[in-house]
């Protein structure tokens, strides 16, 4: 096996307990381990990144990350499994870090909690950095708090850790104090081997910004991490996204599952109904009024739909549709734009051919895994449901934004 100088490794069970599948739970639009794979990807000091999971689940949704990179990307990342004895409940994640350095070669490991989506390719830069020093054998992620501590002891009585209640301070005159956050832990192959622990010797610490003090184990937490991200991205909307949003001219859209919510409705004398919602209606309105052409393409030839989007205003409207790649080539030709240029929103696997293939891939909330996997962003709203509407206003929000 070829020696590698720095890996990151990302241990994910498939077993959480408070929360279903949480690491591959959509959390702000996409799968909670796509966040931290980006970081660790994105970070140029890392030759390799190992996501070691019990989870077919889990392995199938790295490997959709995968597809979508550059070859060398693909290349850097790899999914291995882990022995049942590693994976249980009250295994620790020493054990599943023992188990990876017994059988590859490298000198330094960054263990990455999947659990801690705030982490960016910018921390781990400048940790490994400090680390590089050489002062320390291992190096852990930090934030400072500004906290009034009280120790309580056994009659209950609480007393003061780290103030004087007689001279409270001002909290920005506190030097605060440092909490262990989870995110990352840095240490050697051979310091591993020996302690059996993921930091040993003379422990460095990096000081990451104090949101993100917060990891994903109840879902409490979910809530909190998902706005600060939402908020985040809503600030700086991620560049690649928004690269790619600012390039639309034309969003496609499949019907039931999307338009609607995909159920099926007969009337008493069994004629076939369909719902669809009002609020996407506007967000297809707000598109056109935007100058952003649409476009309904389903596997449906049903009258139905057709009123519906003749209602709708659509430009292309195609029914009956196998193959919707050859139609969306067909559509560019006729606008004369390039693939890139096309947004689709899909949510079943008869959507896969177009998306892989347009500029940007969008997904309704209730969308099949394979569909939501390779998207760039998961509506938070389900089909039928105003998914369309949220993903319309999201369009309009980025290319509305100054550059």
């Amino acid at each position: 096996m070829e020696p590698q100088s720095i890996v990151a490794f990302i241990p994910v069970r498939g077993g959480s307990k408070s929360i279903y599948l949480k690491n591959i739970k959509p959390l702000a639009g996409r799968p909670l381990i796509f966040w931290t794979l980006d970081a660790a990807l994105g970070c140029k000091y890392i030759d390799y990144v190992y996501v070691s999971t019990d989870s077919q689940d889990i392995a199938q949704t790295v490997e959709y990350y995968r597809e979508k990179l550059s070859f060398n990307d693909r290349n850097k990342i790899q999914c291995i499994g882990r022995s049942p004895e590693t994976a249980t409940d009250t295994a620790s994640t020493e054990s599943a870090m023992l188990e990876f350095a017994r059988s590859h070669i490298f000198e330094i490991i960054v263990l990455i909690q999947a659990t801690s989506p705030l982490l960016t390719s910018f921390h781990l830069e400048q940790a490994i950095c400090k680390y590089n020093l050489g002062q320390y054998d291992s190096m852990l992620s930090l934030v400072r708090q500004k906290r009034f501590i009280w120790h309580e002891d056994v009659e209950g009585i609480v007393k003061p850790v780290n103030y004087d209640p007689q001279n409270r301070p001002r909290r920005q005159e506190m030097s605060g104090f440092l909490v262990e956050n989870g995110s990352f832990y840095i240490t050697t192959r051979q310091r591993l081997l020996d302690t059996g622990c993921r930091i040993s010797g003379r422990i460095g610490f990096y000081e990451m910004p104090e949101e993100t003090y917060f990891e994903i184990d109840e879902p409490s937490d979910w809530i909190i991490v998902e706005q600060l991200l939402l908020h985040r991205n809503c600030s700086t909307l991620e560049s690649t996204l928004q690269e790619k949003i600012n390039r639309v001219k034309l969003v496609a859209m499949d019907c039931d599952g999307v338009l609607t919510d995909g159920g099926m409705y007969y009337s008493d004398d069994g004629t076939e109904l369909k719902k669809f919602n009002t609020r996407d209606g506007m967000g297809i309105a707000l598109l056109h009024q935007n100058g952003i052409k649409t476009a309904i393409i389903t596997g449906e030839n049903n009258e139905l739909v057709k009123r519906r989007a003749d209602k709708l205003n659509a430009d292309y409207v195609y029914l009956g549709i196998k193959d919707k790649l050859a139609v969306i080539r067909e559509i560019i030709s006729k606008e004369n734009i390039t693939l890139d240029e096309i947004a689709y929103i899909g949510d079943d696997i008869n959507d896969l051919p177009a998306m892989q293939h347009v500029g940007i891939k969008f997904s309704v909330n209730d969308a099949m895994d394979k569909v939501k996997s390779i998207a760039d962003y998961v509506a938070k709203l389900n089909g039928g449901r105003g998914a369309v509407r949220e993903i319309a206003e999201l369009i309009i929000f980025s290319k509305n934004i100054p550059r």
